[in-house]
């Protein structure tokens, strides 16, 4: 396929701003700023493992707390990848990975079907990891769930690092996803029995 699966945003509330580009059918190549380095750490995770291509510059009041940025950055993230992925015409559509990473396992499943839904199941024992409130990691998940209209599942299937349990989650993502943004052979139109997703 040749069609450029690129998208861009510049959104900005009282609370962040927030610019991005995607490329769907990048490197791996990544430039994020965020204010947040563990958050930086975890999303350039995902750009590596995905291949995509991801730009970002963000700014938020994380004086207050950290939830106005991540979850903004989901946000962003989700409309991205909706807008990106476009029509959806040829491609795999689903995606699933387990990771491991020590003594970590996680597996993350997902559609690209249309319908929003997230099944979190992350057991975090810490509060916080590199200053990121870890209930604000399933607060991130949440809002890209929501703009990019995708089923999601992320199963903890055994760990105990907290940063180790993030890490793999986030590369979990990254495969899964790289799977269902891929061109299936022979595909043409949407993959459903109902012709549209």
């Amino acid at each position: 396929m040749d069609i450029k699966r690129l998208a861009t945003i510049n959104r900005q509330t009282k609370e962040t701003n927030i610019k991005m580009e995607l490329n769907l059918d990048g490197q791996g190549k990544c430039d994020i700023n965020t204010p947040l380095p563990f958050l930086n750490h975890l999303l350039t995770l995902f750009t590596v493992h995905s291949l995509c291509d991801l730009t970002i510059n963000a700014t938020g009041d994380v004086e207050i707390d950290d939830h106005h940025t991540i979850e903004d950055i989901g946000i962003c993230l989700g409309q991205l990848i909706k807008e990106a992925i476009g029509t959806k015409e040829g491609i795999k559509r689903y995606g699933e990975a387990t990771i491991p990473m020590d003594e970590t396992v996680v597996r993350v499943v997902l559609d690209l079907s249309g319908r929003a839904y997230l099944a979190y199941n992350l057991d975090f024992t810490r509060s916080e990891i590199g200053g990121v409130a870890t209930e604000n990691i399933k607060e991130f998940f949440q809002a890209l769930v929501n703009n990019a209209a995708i089923n999601l599942h992320i199963d903890l299937i055994r760990g105990e690092n907290n940063h180790h349990i993030a890490e793999a989650t986030f590369k979990a993502l990254a495969r899964a996803f790289k799977n269902a943004i891929s061109y299936e052979e022979g595909i043409k139109g949407v993959w459903s029995s109902k012709g549209k997703l």
